[in-house]
């Protein structure tokens, strides 16, 4: 039997196949980046899938692909959480980068980049991905994701740059509480998790100019740092993985043609087509 999973910050997509590469079941888990997640959590989350726990003894292969996987020591960590539960599997991981190029451009050189909880981007030449720089995560970099639109709009609601309408639903829909924002940012796990969930009330709102005008500053700002220092040509496919690139395409697309690109396809989650590329490929 063999496991592939596409795990977020958020949430991780599992899917078991059998050793014909037939579809066995498909299960959710909370999301396990080995960066923020304590170890001891990063096993909850697994065994308390009664799903994977059943078939633990006949899995053979794990492909995870990972937000927060991109560098030895939250890589080893997590590995060593699979290894102890499923403990006749081959444990191969990589970063969530990597499983994005091969649900979007496949074998073909491109630019992939996801817009979720987190952010990131690289150029995949056909062979080798390309990262400009290391992703420092959600307290430096992330620009445009899920926690980056949310912390936006928390700190635009404490300092009343935000409009009155939009305060008034906002604080309808979520415990505004310095306190309570305070022990969910520094105190429990997964802030990024956290500060992703305020990005949600912008779905709601879309169509209302500060809305437009935040998630259009965020793309651009993405656009700055994450597809223009490649310098590549202007007809490289552009490829987008994530909720967040997928609920505000329109607004994507515009930024993108004022730089001179155009995006290729969007894609919300990218599970159904990494397992397409593992069934040719694999």
């Amino acid at each position: 039997m063999i496991l592939i999973a596409d795990g977020g910050s958020t949430k991780a997509d599992w899917i078991a196949l059998d050793n014909d590469k037939k579809e066995l079941f498909r299960v959710r888990t909370l999301g396990l980046n080995p960066a923020v997640v304590p170890k001891e959590e990063l096993t909850n989350r697994i065994i308390n899938m009664f799903q994977l726990i059943n078939i633990k003894d006949e899995v053979e292969q794990i492909h995870f692909y990972g937000a927060g996987c991109g560098t030895p020591k939250p890589v080893a960590i997590l590995k060593e959480v699979m290894e102890s539960i499923f403990l006749n599997a081959e444990v191969n991981i990589d970063e969530d980068m990597l499983a994005a190029v091969y649900a979007a451009s496949g074998q073909n050189p491109a630019i992939v980049c996801i817009l979720g909880t987190g952010s990131n981007s690289c150029y995949f030449d056909g062979e080798k991905m390309h990262m400009k720089v290391a992703s420092l995560g959600y307290t430096l970099m992330d620009e445009a994701s899920g926690n980056y639109f949310g912390k936006q709009l928390v700190r635009d609601y404490y300092y009343e740059t935000m409009p009155k309408h939009i305060a008034q639903a906002f604080e309808q829909q979520y415990d505004l509480d310095p306190d309570h924002i305070k022990y969910n940012l520094y105190r429990q796990p997964n802030p990024n998790m956290y500060l992703a969930t305020f990005a949600k009330f912008m779905f709601e709102f879309k169509e209302d100019e500060y809305v437009k005008n935040t998630i259009k500053r965020g793309f651009k700002e993405f656009f700055k740092y994450r597809i223009l220092p490649f310098d590549l040509p202007l007809d490289t496919p552009v490829y987008f993985i994530g909720s967040i690139a997928f609920y505000f395409r329109d607004t994507l697309e515009s930024v993108a043609s004022k730089y001179g690109y155009s995006i290729t396809d969007v894609i919300q989650r990218p599970i159904s087509n990494l397992i397409e590329y593992h069934r040719t490929n694999f």
